[in-house]
């Protein structure tokens, strides 16, 4: 191992950067593989045309003869730009993308072929996909998983293959993807922000949900990183020292970008560019050999596919610059992780973002209505929100002084803030005229001015409003956005829903002025609401004793987290709301507790292996070269080598305590391991892992980490965090 170890660092230190030739302007290359609008008025008929944009303004059904029309168009343009098969793309519960190729190729007898690719073959298929998880929603051996055509995200090619957005249902139409739920919380939100909206303007007919994602990730060189087992096995440092220099300085952060990274952005720009995926900013990150890549906002649906797409473009690009992408949120322990931030916001047909104050007073009250809407849906339904963001591996980002805790909570700033205590003012009832006025002009109609001067952010906020967005920090680095965006767009169109309920019955039955009602319901959720907002500092332990004491939650763990994903509160919500039924409910909760369970499984086993195959055994033998050199201190001093050899013999009294503690939690945690495969229950599987198996890695860790310094560094197996995090 100290081999590969070497022969790694020799290969990284010779690499160059790989040229990259750009001769076309980025906005020449946009979307050029994408099947987008102006592709399709050239390659299909006006009908066509006409109703694949039905379907994405209004989601009308495409009848199958239309559907005819447009695969011979959709093939016809994937042929001219070299496309031999195509697949229905698809986002299965697993967290990555997933794909069938099949040939546009036919035989059509006497030894003829030709190209074919109908309607039938466009809309929907029926891929195997058996093994894929499913929560009990569907049976192994009945493979009757269906894809079925998104229209609402357009075809790409990617090498030589037409890649077709689908969903993923099962044979009853249960959602087994990421992308159904999410299409029908944009539909939901949809309905009820447009209802809203109309209060304020008539010729709103539809709102959009749109995102921002903001992408951190790792880069280290192949060689490094096929020397490390427990990265290859389970995207992370399961052992390691840290170094003498880590991100103390912050020197990385902003700093120049190294040639080869560069060299690597600059291509993934192209391949994104050609994708239609909108990248547009890069930089270092916190963290050695971290960095971060952000798009111009997109509707929500397209950003979620873009954001998947990109990763897998990611880790193709990287290997043709002998680089691996990192996605994991903690691949290195005691330096920053990575996270995934969505920025969300909603915008309506009218070009209006309807969290972005106006001119008016009235604007700035369309404003509040969904500023303030959005924080009570947060904080009635805080405990899903978290859900939404739980996994392994973000266990151990959130709360570690370096993202968001584990608590929910919303910033809007002091100057928000200060209007909001101004609003909480306004009397029950109906506003006098001067009230009204007063209202309008001094608190109300100034807030384009606050918001200008509203520079403060906290970066230690999971939820956070940012000028004219709200951005949800928390989110993990290799989480698939869908999740986070399925849940927050359908507790703000439950919240919306509600809202307008309560105008509604004040105006008619109260014979309240449609302001004065709005005004009055704003004021009932800002005093409800107010235990959500927090504007100091989320990593303190006060935040934490001042959290409880507001009955907010703190769900520290996945398994803990995860449980709010299945009361009765939530399982009300999705169904009211059409988003998901109780069984896909409770299929993502066992799919979710199963990956938990799986995933510490599988670390377990890597650390087992490394310590008593790599580390003891390395210990070992540079215990046996000190005792050596004590024998031949003994021969040389006699009777008095005991104290010329005091510190080899300290040395080997501390390796051999820490070989003893290794080897016993490695046992015990095997024990223990052994015990949690026994239970059935999937939620009681996965806290018998989180509480009784993880807690092992920690001390098995620390004794491994300790022989790393005591260990000679020419015979040390594993690749040194100074190696995996300096070495350019």
């Amino acid at each position: 191992m100290a081999t590969l170890r070497f022969q790694a660092l020799k290969e990284t230190l010779n690499r160059k950067p790989v040229k990259i030739d750009e001769t076309d302007r980025r906005s020449d290359l946009f979307g050029k593989n994408v099947f987008n609008e102006a592709v399709m008025r050239q390659f299909l008929t006006k009908e066509a045309f006409n109703s694949v944009m039905e379907a994405n303004i209004s989601g009308l059904k495409i009848s199958r003869v239309v559907a005819d029309h447009i695969s011979t168009g959709m093939k016809e343009w994937a042929i001219t730009k070299g496309a031999t098969h195509y697949t229905h793309w698809f986002q299965p519960l697993t967290g990555s993308t997933a794909e069938k190729h099949d040939a546009f190729f036919e035989t059509i007898g006497d030894g003829l072929a030709i190209e074919k690719f109908g309607g039938n073959q466009l809309v929907q298929q029926e891929p195997d996909a058996s093994s894929f998880p499913h929560g009990g929603i569907r049976n192994t051996f009945e493979a009757r998983g269906y894809t079925a055509w998104d229209p609402t995200s357009p075809a790409f090619i990617y090498g030589t293959t037409l890649c077709i957005p689908t969903v993923y249902v099962s044979y009853t139409g249960e959602a087994l993807d990421y992308k159904t739920p999410l299409l029908r919380a944009l539909q939901s939100i949809d309905g009820a922000a447009t209802a809203v909206a109309k209060y304020f303007d008539k010729n709103v007919n539809r709102v959009e949900t749109t995102l921002g994602w903001e992408q951190e990730y790792f880069l280290i060189d192949s060689a490094l990183f096929a020397s490390r087992p427990d990265l290859q096995l389970s995207g992370r440092t399961l052992l390691g020292h840290s170094p003498a220099k880590g991100q103390q300085l912050d020197d990385h952060y902003f700093g120049s970008i190294p040639s080869r990274v560069l060299a690597y952005m600059r291509d993934l720009e192209i391949e994104c560019m050609l994708l239609g995926i909108p990248v547009k900013t890069r930089h270092n990150e916190v963290a050695p050999n971290q960095f971060e890549l952000a798009p111009i906002f997109e509707e929500a649906n397209l950003a979620v596919d873009h954001n998947s797409l990109l990763m897998d473009v990611m880790d193709k690009v990287a290997e043709r610059h002998n680089f691996k992408v990192l996605f994991h949120e903690k691949p290195f322990q005691g330096i920053n992780g990575s996270g995934k931030h969505n920025n969300w916001s909603l915008s309506t047909n009218t070009g209006v973002n309807l969290l972005s104050p106006g001119s008016t007073p009235m604007k700035n009250l369309q404003f509040l209505t969904f500023f303030i809407n959005t924080i009570k849906a947060v904080h009635d339904y805080e405990e899903l929100l978290r859900a939404t963001i739980a996994s392994a591996a973000n266990d151990h980002r959130l709360g570690a002084n370096e993202a968001p805790p584990a608590i929910i909570s919303a910033f809007i700033g002091s100057q928000l803030t200060a209007v909001l205590d101004e609003l909480e003012k306004v009397t029950d009832g109906k506003l006098s005229p001067q009230e009204k006025t007063e209202l309008k002009l001094n608190v109300v109609g100034k807030i384009p001015e606050i918001l200008l001067d509203n520079t403060d952010r906290n970066r230690t906020s999971p939820f956070a409003f940012t000028g004219n967005k709200f951005e949800f920090r928390a989110v993990g680095s290799q989480a698939n956005c869908a999740n986070p965006m399925t849940v927050l767009n359908t507790i703000v169109a439950k919240q919306l829903t509600e809202f307008k309920k309560s105008v509604d019955s004040l105006v008619k039955d109260k014979k309240m002025k449609k302001d004065d009602a709005i005004f009055n319901v704003l004021r009932e959720y800002i005093q409800d609401s107010k235990k959500i907002r927090f504007e100091g500092d989320g990593y303190g332990e006060a935040w934490q004793k001042e959290a409880a004491k507001r009955g907010l939650s703190n769900n520290k763990t996945t398994p803990q987290a995860l449980r709010a994903q299945i009361s009765k509160k939530t399982i009300a919500l999705f169904e009211e709301m059409k988003v998901m039924n109780k069984r896909e409910v409770e299929a993502r909760h066992e799919i979710e507790l199963e990956e938990y369970s799986m995933r510490i499984q599988i670390e377990g086993r890597i650390l087992g292996d490394i310590a008593r195959n790599h580390i003891i055994p390395t210990a070992i033998k540079y215990q046996n070269i000190l005792i050596k050199n004590v024998r031949g201190l003994k021969d040389i001093f006699a009777e008095d080598f005991k104290t010329h050899s005091a510190e080899q013999l300290e040395i080997i009294k501390e390796i051999s305590d820490h070989i003893k503690n290794i080897n016993s939690d490695v046992t015990n945690m095997i024990d223990a391991r052994k015990k949690a495969n026994k239970i059935e229950n999937a939620q009681d599987r996965a806290d018998a892992y989180c509480d009784n198996v993880k807690p092992f890695f920690e001390t098995i860790r620390y004794h491994c980490d300790k022989l790393e310094l005591l260990v000679d560094d020419e015979i040390w197996p594993l690749t040194k965090y100074r190696e995996l995090l300096f070495t350019r």
